[in-house]
Formats: C-alpha cells, structure tokens, sequence
C-alpha cells in the first residue's frame, strides 16, 4: 500500500559556504543535531547522500587512495563508494548509496532534501496490458491544456482556454477546438497542477462553474493551498479534491493518478502520473526539478514545458548591465540551456514518445510589443530533433484539436491513424483577444475608494507581513508605457523596520525601483493577490543597486502573501469615520 511522500530539509547551505564549496568531494556537518552528509562536486553538477554506510552505518572517510577524489571509505569495514555514482566500488557491483535531492535557490543556497518515499510510483506495481485501438487518447486544447481518454474515463489537464493569465501580460498563443467548454464540462477528472493562471484559470473555470459547479478538480496538498483565492474569485465550484503527494488514487479497476511535488517550489507546483493497465503517462508541467529529480523511466508518453520566458527577467529590468545586446545575449543562452536540459533529461528518463506543451503564450497585447519582440521563445520542433537525435523516442508538436492514438503510435508510429490531425481550415494560432472585456475589470481598480487616502500604502504593507530585511523600494505608479504618472503615487518602502520614509535612509541598503503599471498595481493590492502579476505578467520595470536579487523579498511577495486579502471595509470604514 501506497504512503504519503514527505520532504524533510536535513541541512541548510549558505551562499558564501556553497561558493567555498570545492570540486570533488566535500564533507558536511549540521551543527543544531551533529549529523553529516556529503557533497560531490564537478562544475555544476552536485550529488549528495548521508555520511552513513548502508553496510552497518559506518562513517565514511576520504579515501587516500584514490588521487580522483571521488571515493571515501567506510571507518567499519573499509567499504568504499564512488560519490560521482553513488555505486559502491568495495565490494564491486553491490549495492547503490540512496541520494538526498539538492535544492537550489535563486539566492544561490542549499537544501539537502531526504524523499521518502523516494520512488513512490514503485508501490503495488501493476503489469503493462495490451491497449485496444482508440482506448487511451491524448487530444492537445491549447498552453498546458491536455484531454486524455483513457477507457471510459475523461481527465483534462490545467484547462487555461480563454481570457488572460498574470493580470494581461500573458494570452493564449493557439486557438483552443470550439468544443472545448462542452469537452471540459465532460471531464470526469480535472488536474490543476499549481495556482499560476495559466494552469488555474479563473476566467476558465467560472465558465466551468456555470455549466457544472461539481466538476471533481484535483490539486496537489502543497503548502499554499492551490485555490486560495477561489472564494474571493466569486467562482462557484463545489467538488475540489486536496491529494497528497506520493500517493496511488485509484480511479477505477484501471486507472490510477499519483501527484508529486516539485524539488525546488515545493510550496506551490506540482507534477502527475498516470497509469492505465500498468501503461504510464508522465506529465511534469512546469516543475523545476519535479520530484527532485527522480521520476519513473521507460513510461509510454512524457509530456513537459519548453518554450522559457516565464519570467521578467531581464526583460523588465534596465540601468547597468541591462543594455539590450546583453539582454538579447543572456535570453538566447538561457533558451539554449533549458532546450538542452530538457532534451536530456527526456533522453535520460526514455520515454516511449516525448510531447512538448505549456509553453504557447504570446503578449499579445499591444502595449506589450517589447516584450514580444525581446522575449523569445524555445522551438518545440528543435526540441523534438534534439530528442530524437541518436535515440529511438518518438516526438510529437501537437496542434489544438490533434489526437494521438497511444495504443496505433506504441504499435507502429508510421500508422497514418496514430495522429489525428484537426480539420482542415480550422485556426490554429488566435488572431483576436478581446483585450477589452478583460481590462476593464482590471482598471476599475484604478478609482477604487481605497486609494483616496494614501494610508492605504502602510496598511497594504503591514498587511503583507515582509520586515526586518534590508532592502528599501521605490514604488511608482505608471501608465502603459511606464512613464510615471503626474498624480500617482510615488513612495519608498524601508523593509528593515517597515517605515515609509520620504527619503533614501543614511544607511548602507540595497535599493530597488519598481515602475508598475497603475491598473494592474491597484488591481493586485485591492485583491491582495500574489506579484506574478506584475513580475510574470511583465506589468513592472525594474533597477536594482546593487545589481543582487532580493530572495527573500520577491518569494514572500510572489508565494507567501496571507491567504486572506487586506481588509479594505474596515480600512474605509474608519476613513469615512475620521472625515466625518
């Protein structure tokens, strides 16, 4: 029987302890419980396990005879382990050392993570049966957007089909079927990966809610729960379903799902499993580092995030090293890192067929035209050849509408009725938006009440809870452009003790500037929602001095918000009062 998968942080490495890191092996204590661990290194890879034999738990020491400086040597009985493997090389071809998933910040620290289980999939192994033509379909809707049939069962992925997702800085790249509420509203079970909107789409499910308010949608039990904001979102959906991580949930005699979490936001996102008689379809969605790094090898179909550009930088930022050719330089590198990551770790992990999606956005909009044109994009085909390149996985570029048949492509992928492809003369990519009715909404905030008195700033910030860390902003309201406006509002924040001062303090601190676009600004502090919106959404252009990023503030303001909304009626309520 399947248990609940649990992450527990063993040991905590600094940035300056992680920069004195040397290459090879390096031999680590925590000092709160005494117990060791350790570290390989070379370049960027890192391994990492207990200080423990897995003989009769002895210490490990260097091992002085190995001038590779990748072995160490158990105090008990002189086994030793190559630490660049994890396989122990005395006695040889014996047994493998269980590894702790490194967890990376952005601050450049790390998190020794133990898994347990850390193969849950492993649990009630069920043995691969033969698949009927038509029995198992996968039909591509649009972004991260998956229906799946698998026997008699419907199940649809991160259904982001219309509006918006960050405020209005993303919009859907494809035109999704015209069916697609009546295939949503058919689902018998609905995946929601995490609550970044374009996977949880609000302007989607109220739609959803409309039609069939029960609808069972599935979430990982994440720290911050995936629909936090459903009732202040005024969407009426009444069957959501809170799994824990590393857990078979049987659907039916056939079908089981499993959600994992990810290694390196285990706060928030989530990947899945499928399986149907014992045939396994893996879905890693926008996962970092999903599971830590250990996920199922040899399943049927893969499907994973591609494209990058999920992020404001460096787009929205300027001053120093921000020219535009060090801009362009820097997106094209990452872009050709994560594109061969990717096809690494597909070509690693073996699965039968390989499918890029969550990755077809476009800011459309056209007060975003910079960001368009900058902002560029990882090829889902290039990705497929480099997958394809000297191995024997099958690739798919799925268009929306397209099916493919798993049974016909496992059997013979040169089956002409593997892929269905969607009629000819229907759209593909969306030529129109309907800006309007989803900026309204969003600049009615602008002459919200609340931002007649300017208190609201201190009450919106004591609200958020982030002090007692160096770090003063500047925050300016703007317009479309970014050019401030003459009667908006313009203040620092001084997060060391939390003061709105009207000058820069004394002190030595680190300073940020944030321009934000003033319909989506109040918008977000209005309905106390996360900064994705504005960071994600591109709805900010930033300078820093010095040129650091600012963990601590930017995960408290982009994942660790309070659940609840700042409460504006009280607010008005004694305003109203004092003018009285």
């Amino acid at each position: 029987m399947s248990v609940e998968q649990s992450s527990l942080v063993l040991l905590n490495i600094s940035a300056s302890e992680v920069n004195n890191l040397k290459e090879g092996i390096n031999f680590l204590r925590n000092k709160s419980d005494g117990k060791s661990y350790i570290l390989y290194k070379y370049g960027e890879t890192m391994r990492a396990c207990k200080n423990m034999c897995k003989h009769q738990g002895g210490l490990f020491i260097k091992d002085i005879e190995d001038l590779s400086n990748r072995s160490v040597r158990c105090t008990k009985h002189n086994w030793k382990l190559d630490v660049s493997t994890m396989k122990y090389i005395n006695p040889p071809d014996s047994f493998c050392q269980e590894e702790l998933v490194i967890e990376r910040d952005e601050d450049n620290t790390l998190s020794l993570v133990e898994l347990k289980p850390p193969n849950p999939w492993e649990a009630e192994p069920q043995v691969p049966e033969d698949l009927a033509f038509g029995e198992v379909q996968v039909t591509y809707i649009t972004h991260a957007c998956m229906e799946l049939k698998l026997g008699d069962k419907r199940m649809v992925f991160d259904p982001w089909i219309i509006g918006p997702a960050f405020a209005r800085g993303w919009w859907l790249l494809h035109e999704p079927p015209h069916d697609w509420l009546e295939r949503l509203c058919c689902a018998d079970l609905i995946y929601i990966s995490h609550m970044h909107s374009d996977h949880l789409s609000y302007h989607t499910l109220k739609k959803l809610a409309e039609k069939r308010p029960g609808a069972p949608i599935y979430v990982g039990k994440t720290e911050r729960p995936v629909f936090w904001y459903l009732q202040k979102s005024g969407v009426k959906l009444t069957n959501i379903n809170i799994v824990p991580f590393g857990v078979w949930q049987q659907v039916d005699k056939y079908l089981r799902f499993m959600i994992l979490m990810d290694g390196i936001h285990p706060e928030m996102d989530t990947c899945i499993i499928l399986e149907y008689k014992g045939h396994k379809i893996l879905n890693t969605v926008d996962c970092t580092r999903p599971n830590g790094g250990r996920l199922p090898h040899n399943v049927d179909l893969m499907m994973s995030d591609f494209a990058g550009g999920a992020s404001g930088f460096p787009m929205t930022f300027s001053g120093g090293k921000f020219t535009e050719n060090w801009k362009a330089q820097f997106i094209k590198n990452e872009r050709k890192k994560l594109l061969n990551y990717k096809a690494q770790l597909v070509k690693d992990l073996k699965p039968r067929i390989f499918c890029p999606f969550a990755g077809y956005f476009i800011e459309a909009h056209p007060s975003d035209k910079y960001i368009k044109e900058t902002n560029l994009k990882n090829d889902p085909d290039e990705l497929n050849r480099l997958v394809r390149n000297n191995s024997d996985i099958l690739t798919w570029t799925p268009k929306p509408g397209a099916t493919l048949d798993l049974a016909r492509m496992l059997k013979d992928p040169t089956d002409s009725k593997s892929i269905t492809e969607p009629p000819a003369g229907i759209p593909v990519f969306k030529k129109s938006w309907d800006f309007d009715t989803y900026l309204v909404t969003i600049n009615a905030s602008v002459d919200n009440e609340i931002f007649l008195y300017p208190s609201w700033i201190e009450e919106y910030f004591t609200w958020a809870g982030f002090e007692g860390y160096n770090l003063v902003i500047r925050m300016i309201e703007t317009d479309d452009d970014f050019n401030p406006l003459q009667d908006g509002f313009n203040y620092l924040v001084d997060f060391l003790d939390l003061s709105f001062p009207k000058e820069r303090p004394s002190r030595e601190h680190p300073y940020e500037e944030i321009r934000s676009r003033v319909g989506v600004m109040r918008y977000v502090v209005k309905n106390g929602l996360l900064w994705d919106d504005l960071y994600i959404g591109f709805q900010t252009r930033l300078q820093r001095d010095p040129d650091i990023y600012h963990h601590q503030f930017w995960n408290h303001f982009q994942i660790k918000l309070p659940l609840t909304p700042p409460d504006w009626e009280s607010f008005l309520a004694k305003k109203r009062q004092h003018v009285q």
